[in-house]
């Protein structure tokens, strides 16, 4: 056994191994209790971050850690492949998004294999395999007959860079989740899913996730939008029309002074056509906000209709505002606007007006006036006719009840959850498998799997497949669809196909019930109401259709934390910053480590220090993982990713942290390697006759119950932690005494097989190389002896008027005079009371003495 530790030549044999024994390929039995655990797939962009590293990281310690507890491990890995970035990547480039795409796979699949992850990657898959994606295009096909997928003009949100249709989902902050653009709203024809056909199953479910993260659940709680409410018909003056409107404060509607129409509501473009100035502000909307999010904080603008609405309740006449703050695609498209009683309404009333008329007053008497702010609460109604007097509650049914007795309305559950639109106007994605006959018969296309021409140069001016004839024109005068899906399309699924990815005859066969739901899922928490609410939705499409036979995918969920570093840069002339490395920054800190500066080591001047952010490109402030790997090995990247933080909050690079790790596994290698000999000739017991091999028996195993505990909690930085208390502690040991050289046995065999998930290389040679066996993988996990842990003595500190003076061992049945007594017929302890009076000792059971003595 080499006396120094070569991490690249260990990780090589190690992995060497893994390959040629197929150590991870996963096979269903159903005899063993399996399980599925799985870490969201990345896109091939070309090169790991530090945020896969660790992400994938934790995926896979808990995969060998359920592994070695005796379970049928499947842990998969595959490639979100479709995509934007291909296809803009392909432009700077002039190759066709496949060739770019498929050059980084197989660049980042270099890379996972070297950090050694223990997947099966028989099971690989990419999304833009038609292998995959015939699948999800039979499925749609199928949701088509069932009525479920429908083609329909919808205001939609347009990015005009990427040339595409967003979801909500995507809009952040009012510009393109990938471009940054402005989006801009259009009308479009586009193939939408009704995920609002199970908003309400969506919703219940949520209840049963009781492995997910409470900010999880509830984000989806929110943002599926479940609320109670009443739907009435407010009349049009001089027309028979009715302008239909959903409100959750029916108690408030007395209260109503103008109605309020999104800009592309039917009546605003009927009016526009006919104003020229409603024309303009119609139009100034369509750039507008797209989300409520956004309209909440935009600024509140309107124009008079030319129309008045009629009250269901009073019959009296209000104007009607096209008002940018109403958005056609969530409920009706209008909103009864009760200034008083609602701020939004308050402020636009303000700018434009109208007048507030208060009906709702605190039901306990304190200030409710409406001169500076609406009141929201609430309470008692007043000046409201027939409902004068009820309470707000009360008033919910009792004009529910009244509008329902004349037809003018009901109560309605409503759901803030859109249907999914999943057109998008790119190329590189999948087909929408439909076909527009020359009939105009719109039908799902039966020659599946419609397939992506791959050899194709994107030049940016919209799709090429709208110009691609061989692909589009069919023999029969018939046109296929040109749209793509939203990639969230292939993101929903993957998971399940993993379980059956070599079965070409159907979606998914009977080996996605055995694996089936992901046990164990790991990924961002910035996908809560992406791809997690579709991935639930999809399967219980999936459901439906008989392919799976549980209602959720993932029955656990792990949101890791950001990996963050320091940002450094220099202002230039223009505004605009240039960011530097960290690595390339001298940085002073004072005696106490704090930060005082920083200068740039290539010319000696300062540099601004910009805070602590997301490691990113555009902050410069990344870390390749390929040069740490070549530097430290992959186990030393692996430890220290779990050892700075637990896996849900955000790691703060240091790199003295990574010098640390890389110490510590030098230091296991030296324990290990020192003492090879000693350690497999070594036989256990005799402990009990050797009084450090008991302290250090004792030790290691106290350190394996807290790490066991902490594997079940996933909090593998302590589990670090307990694994250098037990390297401590065994090397303190006298390997040529009998007794200590078992424990040290023992002791390498317990500390190797907890640090196996983490660091699997430098712990698989280890532990043949000791003797202990082939392959760690198979050894079991250990075992807390509760009879190492029962102590004989207690050691107390002692302290003389609050200074430590000497260390005593009582027996643990010690009473409270015996421990006293013990603690001051110390020797030292004697030579800072004799002659002086002892006025108290105090006693802190298992812990401390202290004499006060004056």
């Amino acid at each position: 056994m080499h006396t120094e530790y070569d991490p690249g030549a260990v990780e090589a044999a190690a992995q060497q191994y893994w390959n040629a024994n197929g150590s991870f390929r996963a096979v269903e039995d159903p005899s063993g209790e399996k399980f599925y655990c799985l870490s969201m797939f990345p896109y091939p962009s070309g090169r790991l971050h530090m945020g896969h590293v660790r992400n994938y990281t934790i995926g896979d310690v808990i995969a060998r850690y359920q592994r070695m507890l005796g379970k049928n491990v499947l842990q998969p890995i595959g490639w979100d492949a479709f995509g934007l970035p291909a296809e803009n990547a392909a432009i700077k480039h002039g190759i066709p998004p496949s060739q770019w795409t498929r050059s980084n796979i197989e660049t980042m699949k270099g890379q996972l294999k070297r950090l050694g992850f223990g997947y099966d990657w028989s099971r690989e898959l990419a999304t833009c395999d038609p292998d995959y994606y015939r699948w999800e295009q039979w499925l749609f096909t199928r949701l088509m007959q069932k009525g479920l997928a429908y083609r329909a003009k919808a205001t939609v949100n347009w990015d005009p860079v990427d040339q595409t249709v967003l979801a909500n989902e995507q809009v952040i902050d009012g510009r393109g989740w990938r471009s940054g653009a402005l989006v801009e709203k259009r009308d479009i024809e586009q193939w939408s899913v009704r995920i609002t056909d199970y908003a309400q199953e969506l919703l219940d479910a949520i209840d049963t996730l009781h492995g997910w993260p409470e900010q999880v659940r509830t984000m989806q709680r929110n943002w599926i939008g479940r609320s109670e409410g009443v739907y009435m018909e407010f009349g049009i003056a001089g027309s028979d029309q009715a302008l239909g409107i959903y409100t959750t404060r029916p108690d408030t509607v007395m209260g109503v002074t103008y109605v309020a129409v999104a800009a592309e509501h039917p009546l605003a473009s009927a009016r526009a056509e006919q104003d020229a100035d409603l024309a303009a502000f119609v139009e100034e909307c369509r750039q507008g906000g797209t989300t409520e999010a956004e309209l909440e904080t935009m600024e509140k603008k309107g124009h008079r209709l030319g129309l008045d609405a009629i009250h269901p309740i009073t019959g009296e006449s209000v104007p009607i505002f096209v008002a940018n703050f109403v958005l056609m695609g969530y409920g009706t498209g209008a909103v009864m606007a009760v200034p008083a009683h609602d701020q939004r309404d308050w402020e636009f009333a303000e700018r434009y007006g109208i007048p507030r008329k208060q009906v709702i007053v605190s039901a306990d008497g304190s200030d409710c006036g409406i001169a500076d702010c609406a009141y929201v609460e609430r309470g008692m109604l007043t000046d409201s006719g027939p409902f004068d007097g009820l309470t707000s509650e009360q008033a919910f049914d009792a004009i529910a009840d009244w509008l329902a007795e004349r037809g003018k309305g009901e109560k309605r559950v409503n759901f803030r959850l859109r249907d999914w639109g999943v057109s998008r106007q790119r190329y590189w994605g999948c087909p929408i498998p439909v076909v527009h006959g020359a009939d105009g018969e719109v039908r799902p296309a039966t020659d599946l799997p419609v397939r992506l021409p791959e050899d194709v140069v994107v030049d940016g001016s919209g799709s090429p497949l709208k110009k691609m004839p061989a692909f589009s024109e069919l023999p029969d005068g018939g046109q296929r669809e040109t749209d793509t899906f939203d990639t969230f399309f292939e993101s929903s699924w993957y998971y399940a196909r993993y379980c059956s990815a070599d079965c070409d005859g159907v979606m998914l066969d009977e080996r996605a019930d055995y694996w089936l739901p992901v046990d164990q899922y790991v990924g961002g928490v910035e996908h809560a109401v992406l791809h997690l609410l579709y991935a639930r939705f999809f399967h219980k499409l999936m459901r439906d259709e008989g392919l799976v036979d549980c209602d959720e995918p993932f029955a656990n969920l792990l949101t890791q934390g950001m990996v963050i570093a320091e940002t450094w840069y220099r202002e230039n002339a223009d505004g605009s910053r240039t960011w530097y490395n960290p690595a390339d920054v001298e940085v002073n800190r004072d005696d106490k480590g704090k930060l005082l500066g920083g200068v740039l080591r290539a010319d000696g001047e300062p540099v601004s220090f910009g805070g602590v952010e997301k490691m990113s490109k555009s902050k410069n402030n990344g870390v390749d993982p390929e040069a740490l790997i070549e530097r430290y090995g992959a186990d030393t990247v692996r430890l220290y990713t779990m050892f700075t933080a637990p896996p849900e909050q955000s790691l703060e690079w240091s790199d003295d942290g990574v010098e640390g790790a890389a110490r510590f596994l030098r230091r296991l290698w030296s324990l290990a390697a020192g003492n090879a000999e000693a350690v497999q000739a070594a036989e256990a017991g005799g402990a009990d006759t050797d009084e450090r091999a008991k302290d250090a028996r004792r030790e290691v195993h106290a350190a394996l119950k807290k790490a066991l505990f902490d594997f079940d909690r996933q909090q593998f930085n302590t589990v670090v932690s307990a694994c250098m208390t037990m390297v401590n502690t065994l090397q303190k040991l006298d390997a040529t005494k009998p007794a200590q050289a078992g424990v040290l046995r023992e002791g390498l065999g317990i500390l190797l097989r907890l640090l196996a998930p983490i660091a699997p290389h430098v712990t698989h040679l280890l532990w043949r190389e000791l003797g202990f066996g082939d392959d760690i993988l198979d050894a079991g996990w250990p075992e807390v002896d509760d009879g190492a842990l029962v102590q004989d003595s207690v050691q107390y500190v002692v302290q003389v008027n609050g200074k430590v003076r000497a260390k005593v061992s009582v027996s643990t049945d010690a009473d409270k005079s015996a421990i006293e007594a013990a603690a001051l017929a110390d020797e030292n302890v004697r030579r800072f009371i004799d002659g002086v009076e002892v006025r108290k000792v105090i006693v802190v059971p298992g812990k401390l003495v202290n004499v006060v003595a004056k």
